[in-house]
């Protein structure tokens, strides 16, 4: 049973993901048939710490409260070295089988102490590849609010730190606490879709100088079934060294770079247009709301409805 809940207080410690574990897991909600938790914030050096925005926290407790912790909490912070202390304490609480929960570049923390060598992870999209290539080790998706492997849990940036602390409590104490808490919060209890649709894909994303052209003209026929025949006559090319040479210059296929372009040009009419969503897909070489949907929820874990009523603009009637 989750009880005691102790949060790292790291030097740089963002404030607002700090926050997020301190509203979910410090707040006495007994009254409204929430929960109670023993909650502490803990840091390697009682006194000041110094979080990201410049101003000082003043913590009492040193990490010795994290011993007998349920559930020990790393919210962002800075991503310099960071020190032994804590990492010990992650490790410890990941050996005795206790939950770890990080918020955003908290999971770099985690990532030092070996607790995700071996494991799935997420971070904040701006800091996934840097999490990827610092640790090898770990399978970093980019797409996801957060991630759950073996009761070590790592979230995106900031708001979905709340849907990882829910996601706990919901998993030892039910989803009617859960449901609680989210509606002390003012907060869905659990939100569809992944980070993907907040990430901003600009539509000349890796365009190479050879192939700007064919791209350009890519882009403008959005609309057209384009086959690897059109564009390799397009490009001057046969369609077996058009493939080969689009995937080496661009990192990718034609065929899926054709496919985030369409995406994305549906996600600028979704969010700047009433379009139907059948227009929309037509526009954009989907043909159908149908296909667009099933490729809106492959590559950004959303509908495309959903994304409307999140991202779209409110039209003048």
């Amino acid at each position: 049973m989750l009880k005691k809940v102790v949060l790292l207080a790291l030097p740089g410690v963002a404030p607002f993901e700090f926050g997020v574990v301190c509203e979910v897991f410090g707040i006495d909600r007994l009254d409204s048939g929430g929960p109670a938790f023993d909650f502490t914030i803990a840091t390697a050096a009682p006194g000041p710490v110094r979080t990201s925005l410049g101003f000082d926290m003043i913590i009492e407790h040193d990490l010795a409260a994290a011993a007998d912790a349920d559930l020990i909490a790393v919210p962002a912070h800075s991503l310099d070295t960071i020190d032994e202390a804590y990492l010990d304490v992650i490790r410890a609480a990941e050996a005795r089988g206790a939950w770890v929960l990080s918020v955003c570049s908290g999971a770099f923390a985690l990532a030092q102490a070996g607790i995700l060598d071996g494991r799935r992870s997420t971070t904040h999209w701006m800091h996934a590849d840097r999490l990827a290539a610092g640790f090898p080790a770990t399978s970093v998706d980019p797409d996801v609010l957060f991630v759950e492997d073996r009761k070590v849990v790592t979230s995106a940036g900031t708001a979905a730190g709340i849907d990882a602390a829910l996601h706990i409590v919901r998993k030892e104490l039910g989803a009617s606490v859960a449901n609680v808490i989210a509606r002390r919060m003012v907060v869905p209890p659990q939100r569809d879709g992944g980070q993907s649709q907040y990430i901003d894909f600009p539509i000349t994303e890796r365009c190479a100088d050879s192939f700007a052209e064919v791209a350009e003209w890519m882009l403008k026929n959005l609309a057209e079934d384009l086959t690897i025949d059109q564009l390799a006559r397009k490009a001057l090319m046969s369609p077996r060294t058009f493939a080969r040479r689009f995937r080496a210059d661009m990192g990718t296929t034609p065929a899926a770079w054709l496919n985030r372009q369409r995406i994305i040009r549906a996600q600028n009419l979704l969010e700047t247009t009433d379009q139907s969503l059948e227009s929309i897909a037509a526009e954009t070489g989907f043909g159908t709301a149908a296909v667009m949907r099933h490729h809106f929820v492959k590559v950004l874990q959303t509908t495309p409805t959903t994304y409307r009523r999140t991202f779209g603009e409110r039209l003048a009637g």
